[in-house]
């Protein structure tokens, strides 16, 4: 299995418009960051996590390989933003796109984008197929199977996924205590991190960390990360081995 980090920025991105921080102006290559999102690849079958705004050019950069599934965490616009995004492979493939989320956030996307889901939509439209995940029911795609892991965004629940030894976890404030069974004997994690500040909806460095150590993953990587984090380089100045900071195209292999 590979997972590619798509994206490991927060919602404005990095740099952000008009901002000269040091992050911002910074020139090494891992500064640089999309909206966050990651590719798991299994055999022939290939998944997405989120579709945010910056899709398109996620997209482009793995050189338009087949996405046999989209799965969305959540709702917030730099998680779905780009779902319009997925028609060049409704054209070349001649298929609906797999759309994974909870019902509440496929309510949201039937809302969202209405025109997509008209009963004669507009020729060229997205073609979409939703599907609803249950919080605690494990699922299949092809061969691959997801088990969701619920996590707090705040006071808004919505869910990480573990695929083998692998999850995937981001906009993570708090992890019930229920969860953490599913967590057991990862080989890699991804979390989220935002900055060093205090965030009501998102974890802190060190909360991370903390969080990091009692799952107990052999290594785990940090993404959706803010301007405010500081250069990569210096962030992981401030890290134990067994914990870096993503950084966009990061491939890893399990």
């Amino acid at each position: 299995m590979k997972i590619t980090l798509l994206g490991t920025a927060t919602s404005q991105g990095i740099p952000v418009i008009g901002c000269e921080c040091k992050t911002c102006l910074s020139e090494d290559p891992k500064d640089k960051r999309l909206r966050v999102a990651c590719m798991i690849e299994n055999g022939k079958d290939r998944f997405v996590i989120d579709i945010g705004p910056d899709f398109r050019q996620q997209m482009l950069r793995t050189g338009g390989k087949e996405v046999h599934a989209i799965l969305i965490t959540h709702e917030h616009n730099d998680h779905v933003a780009g779902l319009d995004d997925v028609r060049p492979y409704n054209f070349k493939y001649f298929r609906d796109m797999p759309v994974y989320a909870l019902p509440r956030v496929t309510d949201y996307l039937r809302k969202r984008f209405d025109y997509v889901f008209e009963d004669k939509p507009y020729p060229g439209a997205p073609v979409i197929s939703l599907i609803g995940i249950e919080e605690n029911k494990p699922f299949t795609i092809r061969e691959t199977e997801f088990i969701p892991i619920n996590i707090m965004h705040g006071d808004l629940p919505i869910i990480g996924f573990r695929i083998g030894d692998f999850a995937y976890l981001t906009d993570v404030k708090s992890i019930p205590e229920t969860e953490f069974s599913k967590l057991e004997g990862l080989e890699v994690l991804v979390l989220s991190a935002l900055h060093r500040m205090e965030h009501h909806s998102h974890l802190t460095l060190n909360e991370a960390k903390e969080l990091a150590a009692k799952i107990g993953a052999t290594k785990t990587y940090l993404t959706h990360l803010s301007h405010f984090m500081g250069p990569h380089a210096k962030t992981m100045s401030y890290l134990p081995e067994e914990i870096e900071v993503g950084y966009d195209g990061l491939e890893i292999k399990i």
